[in-house]
């Protein structure tokens, strides 16, 4: 009786045994994980000031209607009441020269030469329609706007002064923190009777100036 007790516990044992070498064979092989070391690169953005103001200077030609296209220059400031919206102050200079009729009829001219210089001021309302970014080089990123402006002011031109509605719109380019680019094109719109009929002029401002944030 012992022997057949021996016999079973050896039996037991021998199936214990290849049964735990079975699970070990099935038993996946484990992969030890490697953690990547990664080089993080520092990003710096440049801070555009949070001051409001922007004050700058201009140039570019100015179509006076009945008369040539001349050189006009000026100066701007502007209060960015908020993200969206600013008020601006212009001033402009330019001069007339001679009138389509003076050209062709070749007499006497019809305005003295301090009659013919133009200067003008106005005050507008403008809007920073389409924010955006510009990628020079596919490296550097570059705050812009494209806005719109409308307003009303005064145009000095021929011995008078003339009641103007300005509309018009821009680029705005920041090229860092404080110094911006811009580009407007701006209609002048205002009555004139100078040649002895009541005349809407439309007198177009084509310029480009550099404008500086404080």
């Amino acid at each position: 009786m012992e022997d057949w007790n021996k016999r079973l516990l050896l039996a037991g044992a021998a199936v214990c045994a290849f049964a735990g070498s079975c699970l070990a064979e099935e038993q996946p092989e484990q992969v030890q994980i490697i953690n990547p070391e990664i080089d993080r690169r520092e990003i710096t953005t440049d801070a555009i000031d949070t001051e409001d103001f922007e004050v700058g200077a201009y140039v570019g030609i100015l179509s006076i209607q009945d008369f040539d296209s001349e050189v006009v220059y000026g100066v701007r400031a502007a209060w960015h009441v908020t993200e969206d919206f600013f008020l601006e102050a212009n001033y402009g200079a330019s001069e007339g020269d001679l009138t389509s009729f003076e050209k062709l009829s070749g007499g006497a001219p019809l305005f003295g030469d301090d009659d013919r210089d133009y200067s003008f001021y106005n005050l507008n309302l403008g809007w920073n329609a389409l924010p955006g970014e510009v990628f020079l080089f596919g490296k550097r990123a570059l705050k812009s706007d494209l806005y719109f402006v409308a307003g009303v002011g005064s145009t000095e031109f021929l011995g008078d002064s003339w009641f103007t509605v300005t509309v018009g719109a821009g680029y705005r380019l920041i090229l860092n923190d404080w110094i911006t680019w811009r580009i407007d094109v701006r209609d002048h719109i205002f009555d004139r009777d100078t040649f002895g009929t009541d005349d809407t002029t439309n007198n177009i401002e084509l310029s480009t100036g550099i404008t500086l944030f404080f």
